[in-house]
């Protein structure tokens, strides 16, 4: 079984969102997979997605906070700044981060770990709202 849907998410500021519960609740789908695989794109390259803590909100501030720190915004030597000051860095951020995941499914569920879940990294200050594109495969 293949099935593939685009799902659009809500405007979010900068920074590293919680978006499993959003992404679950627009793939009812995923209830007919025994066993398979999810496969999560963002269409954009100035955000990313990333798996990590769910539980702790102090671990996606101190991904936001390392992430700037790493790559500033505003730096004199970047070239690509027509967009902004956040442009470039957006683009490099969302390099090292992926546009993609891959997770299995089990019994009808991401079979992600107790303390995983799923991040929107936004990393432009007015992003707008982003599509993901979702390819379940599985029995």
């Amino acid at each position: 079984m293949w099935i593939q849907k685009e799902i659009q998410l809500k405007p979010r500021p900068r920074g590293f969102h919680l978006i499993s519960t959003e992404i679950i609740a627009k793939l009812p789908e995923l209830n007919n997979v025994n066993i398979g695989l999810a496969n999560i794109f963002i269409q954009h390259t100035s955000a990313s997605l990333t798996i990590n803590e769910n539980a702790d909100p102090t671990v996606r501030e101190d991904f936001e906070s390392f992430f700037n720190r790493v790559i500033p915004d505003g730096e004199q030597y970047y070239t690509h700044i027509t967009e902004g000051d956040d442009d470039l860095p957006a683009h490099i951020k969302s390099s090292i981060l992926g546009s993609s995941l891959t997770i299995p499914i089990c019994s009808g569920k991401l079979k992600l770990g107790t303390w995983q879940g799923i991040y929107l990294a936004e990393h432009r200050n007015y992003g707008g709202s982003r599509t993901l594109v979702i390819t379940l495969h599985g029995e």
